[in-house]
């Protein structure tokens, strides 16, 4: 069994997770130029075994793709392009941003720690991961 990569798709930067070998926990892995991604992916992938990628799909509170989703579809292509034989699935992120704040805030973080939004990245990556992990979905793939 392979671990999975989390990914939290953002203009400038990303945030990615990974489970462990046994898919119990998702941890915080790095945030990565998004430009960069693909290679920084396709580098882990390389040296460990990786499954599947579940990528954050930005969605309004009606259910829609939000805006920025003009900016993901082309990083997803991208990393599409540098792993083909990779499945990518792409998982439901609304709020996740916002409960990595309040998860930074409700931890102690002082104003200046929360200010860094490459943190905040890497812990939507992980809520994001561990809501799969915790879905029926991923249940049924079992």
């Amino acid at each position: 069994m392979g671990r999975i990569i989390g990914i939290d798709f953002g203009r400038r930067r990303c945030g990615v997770a990974v489970t462990d070998p046994l898919r119990i926990v998702a941890t915080a892995l790095q945030t990565v130029d998004t430009a960069g991604l693909p290679a920084f992916v396709a580098a882990y992938c390389a040296r460990e075994q990786v499954d599947f990628i579940v990528a954050g799909l930005p969605r309004d509170l009606r259910g829609n793709e939000s805006e920025s989703m003009r900016f993901i579809r082309p990083a997803i292509a991208r990393l599409r392009k540098a792993l083909p034989a990779m499945e990518i699935v792409m998982w439901d992120e609304r709020f996740t941003s916002a409960i990595a704040h309040r998860s930074m805030i409700d931890s102690g973080m002082s104003r200046t720690q929360r200010r860094d939004k490459s943190l905040a990245d890497r812990m939507a990556a992980v809520l994001i991961l561990n809501s799969y992990l915790e879905s029926r979905q991923y249940s049924s793939r079992e």
